[in-house]
């Protein structure tokens, strides 16, 4: 029996290798491109067990895939062979408030889960960009994270278990229902952003959290991003920890501009967005410690808690990745070096460092992203038919990601390591990565599971 007919006897109609139908699973958001050979959905547990046990013994490569809203090639099947799209495993199986946790399969996603939730007065808070599309499954493979980490932790802080497929199809559970234990390896934080290189999480547990009561957004614009980067440091020393803290800097002030002259955003200077929640008095003592911090080094200071205005600078700021093309329709935003984090004493430091880097290629830059954190989103954007702005692009990336490290951070805050960033993973890691292999080798002996991955 040829692979296809194996794969048919286990998935049935649900497998394809029609050449239309490879082409979408070739690519993500990335500029990362390779094409597999089959794409199966399973529906189950066993199915995925099944098909990893033929694909182990045949040494065929298997990459996971969700929503593919990756942006450093996680998802793409480099060496070919079979993608599993666990898109239709993507139920809700259990809603458990009194024990503060769902139980949920790889695909359902995010913003669906959280739908279901807030009847309940809960939420499960991490929320990237992609809230919309993104599974559950992928945001556990890469932790993710997005504007309110800050406050609420990232993907791994909400993990307590999971159900995972091994290379050669054996399942195991890595946690239990407990909110803590102290029982053995934390093998739940192994699998947690490991971007499908040891197992095929098909079943997660997960923490959730009760929706707060109010929320106000302060807005500070500063004269320049060094100064942005302070008041960071500032607001943590003064007590507050905020549930959002996002930098725009001019470029991102005037492509949101450009996209809606009437938005609610200063017009001159790097502006910082501040959200704090809670219960309403918290949340009034709280924006006025902040807004008092920064108000000796700050351009201007608003304070509001109106929920349709507060409503039209997030959906604004949601959209600034998409926006940059409103500066020039020639230009085409790539995402490369552009997920950087460092300490949060170092911020002034790397946003000068994004400046200068630019400045010498001769790129324009755009500085947004999750600042409260260390996280550096660097938006650059190009004319793609000119090969010589490709090349001042991955120079620049290539300097960006090594000013991180420098600067004792990371090349990737939240967005993976993928194929897009392997080559950085060693440098950053040192001896650790040594280890990182070992376990590879260890859980996936053959290779199979997501080959070409974190520099492996």
């Amino acid at each position: 029996m040829d692979t296809y007919e194996q794969l048919k006897s286990i998935f049935g109609e649900r497998v394809t290798k029609a050449s239309s139908d490879l082409c979408c699973y070739s690519a993500d958001g990335s500029q990362v491109r390779g094409r597999p050979e089959f794409v199966a959905l399973p529906k189950s547990t066993e199915e995925v067990s099944q098909v990893l046990a033929f694909a182990n013994a045949q040494k065929i490569p298997v990459t996971t895939r969700g929503a593919g809203t990756g942006l450093a090639g996680g998802s793409v099947p480099l060496a070919g062979g079979i993608v599993l799209d666990m898109t239709q495993m993507n139920r809700i199986l259990e809603i458990d408030i009194d024990n503060i946790q769902v139980v949920v399969e790889p695909g359902v996603v995010q913003d669906k889960l959280n739908e279901k939730l807030k009847p309940y007065g809960f939420f499960f808070p991490p929320n990237p960009g992609s809230s919309a599309t993104c599974t559950v499954g992928g945001q556990i493979a890469n932790n993710a994270s997005g504007m309110r980490c800050v406050k609420y932790g990232t993907t791994k802080n909400y993990v307590l278990d999971l159900e995972v497929v091994l290379a050669d199809g054996t399942v195991i559970n890595t946690g239990s229902k407990c909110l803590k234990s102290s029982a053995g390896y934390d093998l739940s934080r192994l699998f947690v952003g490991s971007e499908g290189t040891l197992g095929v999480i098909t079943k997660a547990t997960l923490k959730i959290a009760p929706l707060p009561k109010s929320r106000k957004l302060i807005m500070v614009s500063f004269e320049t991003p060094e100064l942005a980067g302070q008041s960071v440091s500032r607001i943590f020393a003064a007590g507050v920890t905020p549930s959002a803290c996002e930098i725009l800097d001019k470029t991102s002030i005037q492509v949101l501009t450009k996209l809606d002259p009437n938005v609610i955003l200063p017009k001159d200077g790097d502006v910082i967005l501040f959200e704090v929640d809670g219960s309403k008095n918290a949340v009034d003592e709280s924006a006025e410690m902040l807004a008092a911090a920064c108000k000796d080094i700050a351009n201007s200071v608003l304070v509001t808690g109106d929920a349709s205005k507060m409503k039209e600078i997030w959906d604004a700021r949601s959209l600034l990745g998409a926006a940059v093309s409103k500066m020039d329709p020639t230009k085409t935003r790539i995402y490369v070096g552009e997920d950087l984090g460092v300490p949060i004493k170092k911020l002034p430091e790397m946003l000068s460092k994004v400046y200068e880097i630019a400045d010498d290629v001769g790129l324009l830059p755009m500085i947004y992203g999750h600042i409260g954190d260390g996280t550096v989103h660097v938006g650059q954007f190009i004319d793609v038919l000119d090969e010589k702005e490709w090349d001042k692009l991955n120079e620049a990336a290539d300097r960006l990601h090594l000013a991180a490290i420098e600067l004792g951070g990371t090349v990737s805050s939240e967005h993976g390591i993928g194929a897009a960033r392997g080559m950085y993973l060693e440098k950053q890691c040192g001896p650790a990565f040594n280890v990182m292999k070992e376990i590879k080798k260890s859980l996936d002996p053959n290779g199979i599971l997501n080959p070409g991955k974190l520099g492996m």
